[in-house]
């Protein structure tokens, strides 16, 4: 036998004809394609820092800058890795940032309001897409990332959902859609509310209820005042509270591959959400291993967030025009009016 041994695979003498050639080990896969997810992870963590600039969307923008990498087989493992188990993990970690306490100590009528305007939001979401013609798993996609925590929300939203309802060039639309709006409305939210002259609870409300992800709420709070800021946190740790029962209900709705409808589970990461945020509520955390924590779901999102846009099939991305991004302003509109009407009748 004249075979030519391929490189990567342990050639021995196969004397009976029943040995088969040795496949790379897991890591020797992953490895090129996590490498590079989490190199541009870094670049976008420097850039974020040295600029002021929101992590998620530098990660998502050095993503798609080295979009050609996705390209090759080779990365194909490791960005894999990166976009879902990564993802996961971060959100298990993210309920670090919640307690039960927090929850409760906003009242029956503020939590009431919440879920009320998380599920507004949501359904315009789902209503807009289907009129301009779009799928309503890309409404949920859209809808529930402007309702509970933006870019974080619409990470875990695509897994639930599935490659197949939301497929990476939806996915990254949405991140390039959510982070856009999040930044805008840090900007110009705190400029309303001093415009109409809403008092510090009033404002943290607002502000914790209708800012899509968790940093552009607080940084737009703690800019009002120190009081809106608290409130603002509170409220807005809630929104991501709520990511857990959204999904779950969300994996109940959509039918499965076989067209039945799904059982009521709970995905793995959803339940580990749970139990960390019932963990930091009944345990007294160090500050070190809270931050910690932390630190490690923002590295994990950031993460997944480039490996998306590395992944991101450029030519539907860009093929999809502006529909896509109407839901996500309209979404974002109704937000706002209803937070700001639960501020003005609750304060």
């Amino acid at each position: 036998m004249n075979a030519t041994p391929r490189p990567g695979y342990l050639q021995a003498a196969d004397l009976y004809g029943d040995l088969e050639p040795e496949t790379p080990a897991r890591w020797r896969a992953i490895f090129p394609g996590l490498t590079v997810a989490v190199l541009a992870t870094m670049a976008a963590a420097f850039v974020a820092d040295h600029y002021h600039a929101p992590l998620t969307l530098m990660a998502l923008l050095i993503g798609l800058a080295l979009n050609f990498l996705g390209q090759d087989d080779r990365m194909g493992p490791g960005l894999g890795f990166a976009s879902r188990t990564l993802l996961r993990w971060g959100i298990v970690l993210v309920g670090a940032r919640v307690t039960v306490g927090q929850i409760v100590g906003l009242g029956p009528m503020t939590l009431l309001a919440v879920v009320v305007i998380l599920l507004a939001t949501l359904a315009t979401g789902i209503i807009v897409a289907r009129m301009l013609g779009l799928s309503g798993a890309f409404g949920t996609l859209a809808g529930g990332s402007v309702a509970i925590c933006g870019a974080s929300a619409a990470l875990a939203l695509a897994t639930t959902l599935g490659e197949k309802r939301a497929g990476q060039a939806q996915l990254a639309l949405v991140l390039v859609g959510i982070s856009a709006a999040s930044a805008t409305a840090m900007f110009f939210y705190p400029l309303i509310a001093h415009q109409i002259g809403l008092s510090d609870a009033q404002a943290g409300l607002m502000l914790g209820a209708s800012i899509h992800d968790v940093a552009q709420a607080l940084g737009a709070g703690y800019s009002y005042s120190e009081t809106a800021g608290q409130i603002a946190t509170i409220v807005k740790l809630t929104r991501v509270a709520l990511l857990a029962p959204v999904l779950a209900l969300i994996a109940a709705f959509y039918p499965a591959a076989d067209g039945k409808k799904a059982r009521l589970s709970v995905p793995w990461f959803v339940t580990g959400f749970f139990v960390v945020a019932i963990l930091n509520s009944l345990m007294p955390v160090p500050p070190m291993i809270g931050h910690g924590a932390e630190r490690i779901a923002t590295a994990c999102l950031a993460c997944a967030v480039a490996a998306t846009g590395i992944r991101a099939p450029m030519n539907a991305l860009l093929g999809t025009g502006m529909r896509p991004l109407v839901v996500i302003i309209l979404a974002s509109l109704v937000a706002l009016a209803a937070s700001l009407a639960a501020a003005l009748l609750l304060f």
